[in-house]
């Protein structure tokens, strides 16, 4: 017969043998979810870069989630009280010091109600320079990091890497009005605007990099009824026309079943367009009976208010935004916008009744004019080789 301590002795080993195995059991769950959650983050493309974990809790990353989760830190602090965050993206191409992004920066701080805005602005930085550059020039900065190519660089426009970023944003985007938030998105990233062999054959018909300054509020102009809002290379007169050629550089869309559904439906339209950009897929599916379908209520933005190189906006008492597209090379674009930013300090140094009595326009374009499309000549005998070989 075992004595009283002999079963003191076994119940504490069975007690022992059952709590390493909770641990055992607790740690290979825990391992399994790691994993799940690793190949998860590979298969829709995101990771985080070891040489960013090592950074202040300021670094966020973004995984478009299905279903949602809850929103990330960052969204939250830069959201206004309905939920509405301003967007914009950067890459190092355009990340140095004295480069677009501070012109970009700076326009917020000299408009017209406009400085308070960067408290409601994220920067997404596509690469770990832009990353530490936003950290140093803004306060809500995002690292989002596509595996598999290089968004650091200028990408020319149709090639594969520019493709890339253009669908990567507009899945993002979508995971964004998923969890809820309304969204100004400002595109602000490096991309030259041809590629060489259309740039040697005088084929281009579209110029697609887009970077806004910000002189003037622009939600008062906003339609309160709308649930995508798009800027124009060209705007005909009618908000509600389809013919209007949008810009996928400036756009308000608010988060709802309807918005969704319409970048889900964009997203996939990817497909049914191959080749093809995402604003010359928005052309072609904004003709589509599913818009209608899902009552989504599309309006163009008119270029009275939101201008650009394009169709430069008349009236500077009324201008919200400059944007910077039809535009061929980094040195032209920061010269112009440079200008830009001259000609509205200029404005607010006049009296108010010469304002109004004398509206001042822009001077621009000026480099940016379409002769300097054919002007800008960089050796690009590599990159041709490059795009053929893609």
């Amino acid at each position: 017969m075992l004595s009283s301590c002999d079963c003191a002795t076994a119940a504490n080993s069975v007690l022992f043998l059952r709590r390493i195995g909770t641990v055992a059991l607790l740690f290979i769950l825990a391992s399994l979810s790691w994993f799940v959650l690793y190949k998860a983050g590979e298969t829709i493309g995101f990771k985080i870069p070891d040489s960013l974990t090592s950074h202040a809790p300021r670094v966020f990353f973004f995984i478009p989630p299905s279903p949602p989760l809850p929103p990330p830190s960052v969204l939250k602090d830069a959201a206004m009280e309905d939920k509405t965050v301003i967007l914009t993206t950067l890459n190092e191409a355009w990340a140095a010091p004295s480069s677009v992004i501070d012109l970009f920066l700076e326009s917020f701080r000299i408009g017209n109600h406009t400085r308070e805005l960067l408290n409601h602005l994220v920067i997404i930085a596509l690469d770990e320079k832009a990353f530490s550059r936003c950290l140093v020039v803004h306060t809500h900065c995002y690292a989002l990091v596509s595996e598999g190519v290089d968004f650091s660089k200028e990408a020319y426009f149709m090639t594969h890497d520019y493709l890339k970023m253009m669908w990567t944003r507009i899945d993002f985007l979508k995971g964004v009005l998923e969890m809820g938030y309304n969204f100004v998105f400002t595109r602000f990233i490096g991309i030259l605007s041809a590629t060489p062999r259309k740039l040697a054959s005088g084929n281009f018909r579209n110029f697609q990099d887009a970077d806004v300054m910000w002189f003037r509020d622009p939600f008062p102009q906003f339609y309160k009824d709308a649930d995508f809002q798009i800027a124009c290379d060209h705007f005909l007169g009618n908000p509600e026309d389809v013919e209007n050629r949008p810009n996928g550089g400036f756009l308000f869309v608010r988060s709802n079943n309807r918005s969704i559904e319409f970048y889900k439906f964009w997203y996939t339209s990817r497909e049914t367009y191959p080749n093809l950009h995402d604003q010359d897929v928005l052309n072609n599916i904004k003709y589509d009976s599913f818009i209608i379908d899902i009552d989504l209520k599309m309006r163009f933005l008119d270029t009275t208010y939101f201008g650009g190189f394009c169709e430069p906006s008349k009236d500077l008492n009324v201008v919200c935004t400059m944007h910077a597209n039809c535009c061929f090379g980094l040195e032209s674009k920061l010269h112009d916008l440079r200008v830009v930013l001259q000609d509205w300090k200029i404005f607010l140094s006049l009296p108010p009744t010469l304002k109004r009595s004398l509206p001042p326009s822009w001077r621009v374009p000026q480099n940016c004019s379409l002769d300097s499309l054919h002007l800008y000549a960089p050796p690009l005998e590599n990159v041709i080789q490059e795009n053929v070989e893609q």
